[in-house]
């Protein structure tokens, strides 16, 4: 959408304010609004300034002035505001002119460059699969005195004995008995269909929602691909009317990856394919699932240098807690057709040529979906440059059931860190693929893994109730 058509828009919509949007380093959309009547196309052209030192790891106090460059093709209407209100996703830019190096959306930008630049394909295309939970009520603290967490929801398989208003008329969903099942048992129908209507007419194209596997109101929404920093806005915006509307209903939604303990948590797995003018570079007739030995280098390069996209694609401590055996998790650094319990999927079901593609199963969406989705690029084009042979490393194929192997053959299966410091310390250590393409600085690397080290170090001080289990009496 050119600007003009932008100008258009508001007039036609007769929106009253326009939300100019930026992305912060954690992930985390933030906002400035002006009144329609003072944005004009010189906005676009001389952006919109705010305070950068607020924000955590991205600018200091002492150089604290910086641009949103708005980005008119990301326009779309606020499906939620009383007064009409237009969002617009903006770039960010140093007060002379220049891209600054530590915005996701600019890095996610130069990561799509780098790829055309290197003669590789014309567009990468990436959908993710964001797994989320709808709770009835979240209460939590930590505190020097106390620390708790609880979550309630009536489809909650604790709540089969609950005393409820008109009775409690059973139907919850059994721990890891969620997956699919109708209405009474699947409550949020409802509510899951209004998430789609709304972000259907925000411009998603959105191919199917349902319940998932988890007790408490687990759920998934998955909607088209697109190239690299529009999916990224796209989920942005998913993100955005899914906790709206949850809040519209009385409920929140939360994406956090293991918010419950003994069930399933909630990933988002990252289907990503590269073309060249139009032609899907990762299908070969006749070869493994239908892949190129372009495709197969390409999940050599993510799974060789996985350790440390995990520091970017599962940047909280809590994401740990989903990567253990038994839940879903892929913790298997393998590939293999149609295999959950691998990190690299190749779906196999209903796939067109168009549609070959490969599935990162590892990620959740604590990350920041910018610097994910560029990490996992540069990953990937690393292993077509170097030619990472996956079979040759040992990385699979392996279409076996993992989870039940012996642990002799266990040891010869690569697992992910167990901890977001070994993530971090492998990030430190294998950098170069983020680096050498000039997509990330290495001031960039230095200053994330300084932030993410003070979350871990915030969780690792702090005392946990199940200390006292363990402990108090002793």
């Amino acid at each position: 959408m050119a600007v003009e058509n932008v100008m258009k828009l508001i007039k036609e919509k007769n929106v009253e304010f326009v939300d100019f949007r930026f992305i912060s380093l954690l992930g985390q959309a933030h906002h400035i609004t002006l009144p329609a009547t003072e944005v004009d196309e010189e906005t676009f052209v001389n952006g919109v300034a705010f305070d950068g030192s607020s924000l955590p790891g991205f600018r200091g106090i002492e150089e604290s002035d910086m641009v949103m460059m708005p980005d008119p093709e990301s326009a779309y209407m606020d499906p939620f505001t009383a007064h009409p209100t237009l969002i617009v996703m903006s770039d960010i830019y140093t007060p002379d002119g220049q891209r600054y190096e530590r915005d996701p959306r600019s890095i996610a930008q130069k990561a799509e460059e780098y790829m055309q630049k290197s003669g590789v394909g014309t567009a990468a295309f990436f959908a993710p699969e964001s797994e989320f939970f709808i709770f009835d009520d979240v209460r939590y603290e930590s505190t020097m005195n106390s620390s708790s967490f609880s979550v309630d929801s009536e489809e909650a398989a604790w709540n089969s004995n609950r005393k409820e208003e008109g009775g409690n008329l059973g139907f919850k969903v059994r721990v890891k008995g969620g997956y699919v099942p109708v209405a009474p048992t699947d409550t949020q129908q409802d509510i899951r269909s209004e998430m789609v209507r709304l972000m259907q007419e925000s411009g998603l194209r959105v191919e199917r929602h349902h319940h998932e596997v988890a007790t408490a109101g687990q759920a998934e929404i998955n909607f088209r691909f697109d190239t690299l920093t529009k999916t990224a806005d796209n989920l942005m915006k998913y993100k955005y009317i899914i906790h709206n509307v949850a809040r519209q209903y009385g409920k929140v939604a939360t994406f956090m990856p293991k918010p419950l303990f003994g069930d399933n948590g909630s990933g988002m797995h990252v289907h990503q394919s590269i073309f060249n003018e139009g032609e899907p570079l990762f299908y070969e007739k006749g070869g493994y699932g239908n892949l190129s030995q372009m495709a197969l280098y390409y999940i050599g390069g993510i799974l060789h240098h996985a350790p440390a996209l995990l520091a970017i694609t599962n940047p909280s401590t809590n994401s740990f807690k989903r990567l253990v055996p038994g839940y879903e998790a892929p913790v298997n650094l393998v590939f293999s057709k149609g295999n959950r319990s691998a990190a690299v999927r190749i779906p196999v079901a209903a796939v067109t040529p168009k549609g070959c593609r490969i599935e990162f199963r590892t990620p959740d969406s604590t990350a920041n979906p910018y610097l994910a989705f560029a990490a996992m690029l540069l990953a990937g084009l690393d292993g077509i440059k170097r030619k990472i042979d996956p079979t040759a490393l040992g990385y699979g194929p392996f279409d076996k059931n993992i989870y039940e192997l012996s642990d002799e053959e266990k040891k010869e299966i690569r697992s992910v860190p167990g901890t977001l410091d070994e993530a971090l310390d492998a990030l430190e250590a294998d950098c170069d693929f983020l680096t050498e393409s000039g997509v990330f600085s290495k001031d960039f690397i230095d200053n994330y893994v300084a932030l993410k080290r003070s979350e871990a170090k915030a969780v690792a001080i702090r005392v946990h109730p199940h200390e006292y289990s363990l402990y108090f009496d002793c």
